[in-house]
């Protein structure tokens, strides 16, 4: 019997009534040191993702922390970015998170995350986010209070959809059960390397429940891409034998699986995040995929 062939699939999937793009783009690193005043370059890095065909664009507030523009400095970029161009904001699907503050380190309380999202919405310069997130469990908080924040946060107008980030499935069930409507998106970390959502029932609960996987460090913090792991390896001969790189290929790898699966793209430079269309050039049969994740597993798959 042939082997299966397996493909991304370029089509937009759905974020609750939303549909977006297969591949997103993240802001964790947008607050670095060298230019994190440059507008101009938030902007070019902006282009080069919606002509790579990327609508999702994902940051947070604890993003730029630890860097000199501050707590919620990634955020004060991307405003600044739509004041200076608001013709990109009718072409964005903008996704934020709270629920993190350093020395905390979390407070998912009603109170802290009703400001939260207002002290977003105020860096960003709009008036309403498509997706806002639990960005990780505060375990302080009943899920109940949790989700009689989140509830009237819809209620308000200023979210569309919610989801949650760096939760396990339980934590899932527990917070949709309080919720009058579905949680839409799940982040867990994932990669080649992090392939722990395939095994701990995050993939099959998204799955079960229609919720979209929206993976951060997809790359597996960079070792997936010139790195001497064997995984690295395999990525990288795949991708050569459909002329991108290896980074094209840990992309495709992780959306083929029926999960359809979105990669955060994490890149900075507007040429690599222009690169990230090359993921849907790569094919792969089941054997392929299989030897990726034994090698990423360091054994024998039983």
């Amino acid at each position: 019997m042939a082997d299966m062939i397996l493909s991304p699939d370029a089509r937009p999937l759905m974020l609750g009534t939303l549909p977006i793009s297969p591949i997103a783009w993240g802001m964790w690193r947008l607050a670095s040191p060298d230019g994190h005043d440059d507008i101009g370059a938030v902007i070019a890095r902006i282009e080069a993702a919606l002509e790579a065909g990327i609508t999702l664009f994902d940051t947070a507030d604890i993003y730029g922390a630890g860097e000199p523009i501050g707590f919620g400095g990634a955020e004060v970029l991307l405003g600044k970015a739509l004041a200076a161009r608001p013709d990109l904001r009718a072409r964005m699907v903008i996704a934020t998170k709270g629920g993190i503050w350093p020395g905390k380190p979390y407070d998912s309380s009603p109170a802290y995350l009703d400001a939260a999202l207002d002290a977003s919405l105020a860096r960003l310069g709009v008036e309403r986010v498509e997706l806002y997130q639990i960005h990780r469990r505060d375990f302080l908080t009943h899920p109940r209070d949790v989700a009689a924040a989140l509830a009237a946060m819809v209620d308000s107008g200023k979210v569309a959809h919610i989801g949650v980030s760096n939760y396990s499935p339980a934590e899932v069930d527990a917070l949709q059960a309080f919720l009058p409507f579905p949680l839409v998106s799940t982040q867990p970390e994932f990669s080649a390397l992090r392939y722990q959502p395939l095994y701990d029932g995050t993939l099959d609960q998204a799955m079960a429940r229609g919720m979209a996987v929206l993976a951060w460090s997809p790359l597996g913090g960079g070792a997936l891409v010139g790195g001497d792991h064997p995984a690295a390896a395999l990525l990288a001969a795949q991708g050569a034998r459909y002329g991108v790189d290896a980074a094209a290929a840990a992309l495709s790898w992780m959306m083929v699986h029926p999960a359809r699966i979105v990669p955060i793209v994490g890149s900075q430079s507007p040429l690599r995040i222009l690169a990230a269309r090359d993921a849907y050039a790569v094919q792969w049969t089941s054997g392929e995929w299989y030897a990726v994740l034994a090698a990423a597993r360091g054994e024998r798959l039983p």
